[in-house]
């Protein structure tokens, strides 16, 4: 289990050293482009239901066995999907979710090779911690989309 001072520190070091939504106006390299075309093809899904994709998405390195963490806002009352697309050097992906407090928040799970996502409806309104985690496969890209209804 995670404790939240660990957690916490890892989420701060991991907003400092990378963008957070939405993405950074440097140019897209083809691997973020081809990570982001996965997560919106997983995310289209969801559109299908009304949920509304979010302007904006977060794209970077990852590495088996390796975790990012990025944090977003939630509102109490919506349900949102969190939805991610690597290249094809990963093999499996996971989405978790946790709160402002480091504790992991029950969230219905996706999880097909490449694509994984995380569905949660958070009843308090705060910062949530969504962490993405190569469970195998070889270093790659990963993108994180999400949508809201």
């Amino acid at each position: 289990m995670i404790r939240f001072s660990r957690l916490a520190m890892i989420a701060t070091l991991a907003l400092a050293l990378a963008p957070v939504l939405p993405h950074n106006a440097s140019a897209a390299t083809d691997d973020e482009v081809a990570a982001h075309k996965i997560a919106l093809d997983l995310a289209g899904a969801f559109s299908n239901d009304g949920f509304k994709l979010r302007d904006g998405n977060w794209a970077g390195p990852i590495r088996p066995k390796e975790s990012i963490y990025i944090q977003v806002n939630l509102y109490a009352g919506n349900q949102y999907w969190f939805c991610t697309g690597a290249t094809e050097r990963a093999k499996k992906l996971l989405v978790t979710v946790y709160d402002e407090t480091g504790q992991l928040v029950q969230s219905e799970a996706y999880q097909d090779g490449t694509k994984a996502a995380a569905g949660y409806s958070p009843t308090a309104s705060g910062a949530y911690i969504i962490r993405i985690q190569e469970t195998e496969g070889d270093p790659a890209t990963v993108c994180l989309t999400y949508s809201y209804k």
